[in-house]
């Protein structure tokens, strides 16, 4: 399993990736720059001007290794993969599921909960740490609309009353996100609510970044279970959409991206010198701080947190994978519910 922490990230343009035997070879300008045993690889994600030689893009569709394609600036592009995996009856069973309002809004209330659940405990630390009581009102204030989302995601009505829930608590933690941030970086890297699809500030950039980090962990996951990540229940099924990837990812963007971005500004490992404006007020990571932000990715992927429903401590990158698992067993009827991740 710990294989599937292993993602290899290309970023240097130009750069040739190939098979030599069983070991991937990159090399820039025909000099050899680094090599790894495929085996050890989970997935391969190239940004940019990348080159993938055929032999190994066969080779990584035949042994279930995804390849992701970004641009340059970290924005999604395509993903390529073998033959579908897993049982046709589980997702015949995910697609019944999608079909039934009962099923439908209960697991879209859960991934919300969970989200909401996360999300609030972020506002709440950050809620303890901050040094202006006007600040820490304010986190709380927020964290309290987070509340009482929780509350009534009990008794939800169908799975547009989960969406507007959902909407009204990221449009409160976002509005306080800021906060989160050590005053003394807040002015070299600003944030004017939530943007994407171009963002428009650094926070934005680097947190939109981290999304799509994450949103191809949580795809491989589902892959790799048998269930189609374009099948989702809280996020509206759409072409070409990872819905249920999408969905997925809720459970784990507070406590898992939201937190390292703030890390990494607040330690200064990230600054305004690693992003760079585009026409059309535009803001994207550089080459720089890509990075740095996937050396950091990597490493809290490593970190390990404790499972309710296992006895030692699992990786951070593995969570994706045993939610995974948790919801094709519940579609297949083998749970009564759906336990989502609330972190710890």
């Amino acid at each position: 399993m710990k294989q599937l922490l292993n993602t290899l990230y290309v970023m240097t343009q130009g750069a040739y990736l190939s098979l030599d035997h069983e070991t991937v070879r990159v090399e820039v300008g025909g000099e050899l720059k680094m090599q790894a045993p495929l085996h050890h690889i989970g997935s391969v994600v190239a940004m940019g001007n990348v080159l993938i030689s055929p032999f190994l893009l066969g080779k990584c569709a035949e042994e279930g290794r995804a390849v992701v394609i970004l641009d340059r600036n970290g924005r999604y592009k395509c993903r390529m993969v073998g033959k579908t995996t897993g049982n046709v009856l589980l997702r015949q069973a995910q697609y019944k599921a999608v079909q039934d309002q009962t099923v439908a809004t209960a697991l879209a209330a859960a991934i919300t909960a969970a989200k909401v659940k996360n999300g609030r405990n972020v506002l709440m630390r950050s809620a303890r740490e901050v040094q202006s009581a006007d600040e820490e009102a304010l986190l709380r204030k927020s964290a309290d609309r987070h509340a009482h989302a929780l509350r009534t995601l009990k008794e939800p009505r169908d799975v547009d009353h989960v969406r507007g829930l959902e909407g009204e608590a990221a449009a409160a933690y976002f509005a306080v996100f800021p906060l989160m941030i050590k005053p003394s970086e807040r002015d070299g890297l600003p944030m004017k609510g939530r943007s994407r699809r171009p963002p428009l500030d650094p926070v934005n950039a680097l947190l939109s970044f981290l999304y799509t980090l994450l949103l191809n962990d949580c795809i491989s996951a589902l892959e790799a279970v048998g269930l189609d990540p374009q099948m989702g229940f809280l996020h509206v099924p759409r072409p070409g959409r990872p819905s249920l990837g999408l969905d997925l990812m809720e459970e784990f963007r507070a406590f898992w991206a939201d937190r390292l971005a703030v890390t990494l500004i607040n330690r200064r490992q990230i600054t305004k010198e690693d992003f760079e404006p585009r026409p059309g007020g535009a803001v994207y990571l550089s080459e720089k701080g890509r990075k740095e932000v996937i050396t950091a990715w990597q490493k809290r992927k490593q970190e390990e947190q404790d499972h309710p429903l296992m006895e030692e401590k699992s990786p951070i990158g593995l969570l994706p994978h045993l939610q995974a698992r948790l919801l094709a067993r519940y579609l297949r009827r083998d749970l009564e519910t759906y336990l989502p991740y609330i972190h710890p």
